[in-house]
């Protein structure tokens, strides 16, 4: 389970603890309205207690299931065309299957009202479709109360994974967004959720760490960490402070199994509020785009700052660069280190994606950039992110088909010295049009194939049989002799490792530290 729900409660020193104070209301009034929630000093020794609060929050809080129906292709019938065939006709009668067969679905998730009307926030994969093929028929919004209601999507984002959704409804008990940009690591927060469907679940943690990268990339890959107890169907719910401000919408867990194991993360309140103002307005979420892919892992690692004679963890490496986008057009090429956008450093914490992504569509994105050691400038157009589905699309094959070997092939290494590339400890040989289709390149491709990969080198569980190198340290390799001369120049240079550009079959291509012998 990839998404779960999180609140943690406050930090409390010297003994003191909280009890709260409510206030009486005339008109309606959020839930969480500043003085309607205060932490005040109990007796010494009490216990603190989150009842009252929970008391004024919880009718806020939703539960949202989904009805869902999926469609599935049947199994074939591997009895099709012999004496038992007839048996087994609820499989598909031909070798190919029968017809798609129809069952229904359902999904479960928290969410919470933020106006006395029926808007409702929650996490988008909470609404979507939970299976390949599955369509969702209807959205029900349960209140504390126990009241149904059918909801409809006012709009929904799968990149920040928020949706608005709006019931039919009036005076309704409701919440305000609060300022996350306030939270402390060490504050307390409170959750309040339906995990693994049951009723209102309250929960409470710290925040553990802000600003938390996940490694996803993107404009919204920053979360407030916790270590409140999150689990299925605490999707969508709200993190609560210790005065009852909504500070965050709890949307993912990290774990094995699907269950807690103390590490949750949610969607800081400031970025949240004002795409739920864009949504209630009509409007659409923008992003910017500059048309590249990154190499796997973040910045640049020992390894290959090692390759490229610069500091690790400065900047980003580019892998590829889409062909007539707005990189590509401002001069960006595959093998380029991106080490600050519009004069903001490109680090672990702040990523190119999540610069890129957060440049207004139509602006100028000034990339700093090293190329073989010297620094360039790109300026770059940046223009709408396109949707996760047309991305998939672009980048096409396997993305995740490039990986290491791991050496059990029998055929991809000896333990016999290569004749070419011996320093590094492999075997080239020139790329014609016989083998690129044989192993499975774009005809287009150039560079030299990997004929053997010796078991005692650096190469070996990096690079197999078959691997075409397209360039080292950045200079394009068309023959072994190539391929010498550049680890010969990094050899010069005093560098102990080379960085090669390797396309795998369809896979995009990406670039590999290997150490010189």
């Amino acid at each position: 389970m990839r998404y779960a729900y999180a609140i943690t409660s406050a930090l409390l020193l010297g003994g003191a603890t909280a009890t709260l104070a409510l206030q009486p209301s005339g008109a309606q009034v959020a839930q969480n309205e500043p003085g309607a929630i205060q932490a005040v000093s109990p007796k010494p020794g009490a216990p603190m207690s989150f009842a009252d609060m929970v008391a004024r929050l919880q009718p806020a809080v939703v539960n949202i299931s989904t009805k869902q129906t999926i469609v599935q292709k049947q199994q074939a019938n591997p009895f099709a065309g012999t004496p038992f065939g007839d048996l087994f006709g609820g499989m598909g009668g031909g070798g190919q299957g029968g017809a798609p067969v129809k069952r229904e679905g359902a999904s479960l998730g928290s969410g919470f009202l933020i106006s006395p009307d029926g808007y409702v926030v929650t996490n988008n994969h909470v609404i979507s479709p939970g299976a390949q093929g599955a369509t969702v028929d209807s959205i029900t919004v349960t209140l504390s109360d126990k009241k149904e209601y059918v909801a409809k999507v006012v709009g929904k984002d799968q990149e920040s994974d928020l949706a608005l959704l709006k019931i039919d409804a009036a005076n309704l008990p409701f919440v305000k967004f609060g300022d996350s940009n306030g939270a402390r690591v060490g504050d307390w927060v409170v959750a309040i959720g339906e995990p693994f469907g049951l009723g209102g679940t309250v929960t409470a943690g710290i925040v553990s760490a802000i600003n938390r990268v996940t490694g996803q990339g993107g404009a919204y890959d920053r979360f407030i960490q916790t270590d409140a107890s999150i689990n299925q169907g605490n999707s969508g719910g709200p993190m609560f402070d210790l005065n009852g401000n909504v500070i965050g919408v709890n949307s993912q867990i990290f774990s094995q199994s699907g269950g807690n194991i103390g590490i949750g993360f949610a969607i800081p309140a400031a970025v949240a509020k004002p795409i739920i103002a864009t949504f209630m307005k009509g409007g659409t979420i923008e992003r910017g785009y500059i048309g590249v892919q990154l190499q796997p892992g973040g910045t640049i690692n020992e390894d290959t700052a090692a390759a490229l004679g610069i500091a690790k963890n400065q900047g980003e490496l580019i892998n590829d660069v889409t062909a007539g986008g707005p990189a590509a057009k401002a001069g960006v090429r595959a093998g380029d280190v991106v080490t600050k956008v519009n004069g903001q450093v490109v680090t672990v914490d702040q990523s190119l994606s999540y610069l890129v992504s957060n440049v207004k569509p139509g602006q100028t994105a000034r990339l700093d950039i090293l190329r073989n050691g010297k620094p360039v400038v790109a300026n770059v157009v940046v223009v709408p992110r396109p949707s996760a589905d047309k991305l998939a699309a672009t980048l096409g094959g396997d993305a995740q088909g490039f990986g290491t070997d791991d050496g059990d092939d029998g055929d991809d290494a000896t333990t016999a010295a290569p004749t070419a590339g011996a320093v590094l400890g492999i075997g080239v040989q020139p790329l014609t049009p016989a083998i690129a289709q044989a192993v499975g390149v774009e005809a287009s491709t150039q560079g030299v194939v990997i004929a053997v990969v010796a078991q005692t080198s650096d190469a070996f569980g990096k690079l197999k049989r078959g691997d075409v190198i397209m360039s080292v340290n950045g200079s394009p390799v068309r023959t072994a002799a190539d391929l010498q001369n550049a680890v010969n120049t990094a050899k010069t240079a005093g560098r102990p490792q080379v960085l090669l550009q390797v396309k795998r079959g369809r896979s995009p291509a990406q670039f590999l530290p290997v150490k010189i012998k």
